[in-house]
C-alpha cells in the first residue's frame, strides 16, 4: 500500500520490493478487490497494457475484527491494564471503521469529537488526583447532557485514554 501511495502498477511495486511481478500482481488485485486500491488507468507498455492503481487512503488502520476470536475484548481484560486501553482503541477502530464505510456508501460524513493533550505529571499522586478530577468532571458533564428518554437522540461512546508517551526511538 505504501508503494502505491502514488499511482503505480504491479511492475513498479515488484521492482521497488524486489519481488516477481506475477506474485505482486496477485496481491495488487486482492487489495483492489478489498477496496484498498482503486483503478487509475490502463497504460500501454512494451506492447502490453499495464494496469495502474493507487491506494484509496493515505493511511490505514487494521481493525481487530480481522483477528476474530484472537482480538482483545475489553470485557475480558483488567480495566486498569494497558491491554484494556489497547482493547478500547481496537474497539474504536472497528466501530468508527464501520461508521465510515456506511457513511462513504451513503455519501455522508461521520461527526466525531476528539481531544488530544500532552500532560506531564510531577508524581504518581498528581496523576491519580488528575484522574479523579477528570472522572468527576466527565461524570458531571455526561449527567448534564445524557437523556435516556430521548426518542430522537443518538447514542455516542465516550472513551478517555491516557498512556505514557513513548521515548523517541522506542
Amino acid at each position: 500500500l505504501a508503494a502505491l501511495a502514488e499511482p503505480g502498477s504491479a511492475s513498479s511495486v515488484a521492482a521497488e520490493l524486489g519481488l516477481a511481478r506475477q506474485k505482486v500482481n496477485y496481491h495488487v488485485r486482492a487489495l483492489e478487490e478489498l477496496g484498498l486500491l482503486r483503478f487509475v488507468e490502463d497504460r500501454p507498455k512494451r506492447g502490453l497494457t499495464e494496469r495502474v492503481v493507487v491506494a484509496t487512503a493515505r493511511s490505514f488502520a487494521v481493525s481487530p475484527e480481522v483477528l476474530g476470536v484472537a482480538a482483545v475484548d475489553p470485557a475480558q481484560v483488567d480495566r486498569t491494564s494497558a491491554r484494556y486501553l489497547v482493547a478500547l482503541a481496537g474497539r474504536t477502530i472497528a466501530e468508527v471503521g464501520r461508521l465510515l464505510r456506511g457513511a462513504d456508501k451513503a455519501g455522508k460524513t461521520v461527526a466525531t469529537l476528539s481531544i488530544d493533550a500532552d500532560l506531564r505529571f510531577a508524581s504518581a499522586d498528581d496523576r491519580a488526583a488528575f484522574t479523579a478530577d477528570l472522572s468527576e468532571a466527565v461524570t458531571t458533564l455526561a449527567a448534564r447532557y445524557h437523556d435516556e428518554s430521548s426518542s430522537d437522540g443518538r447514542w455516542h461512546r465516550l472513551v478517555v485514554l491516557a498512556h505514557p508517551t513513548p521515548k523517541a526511538g522506542t
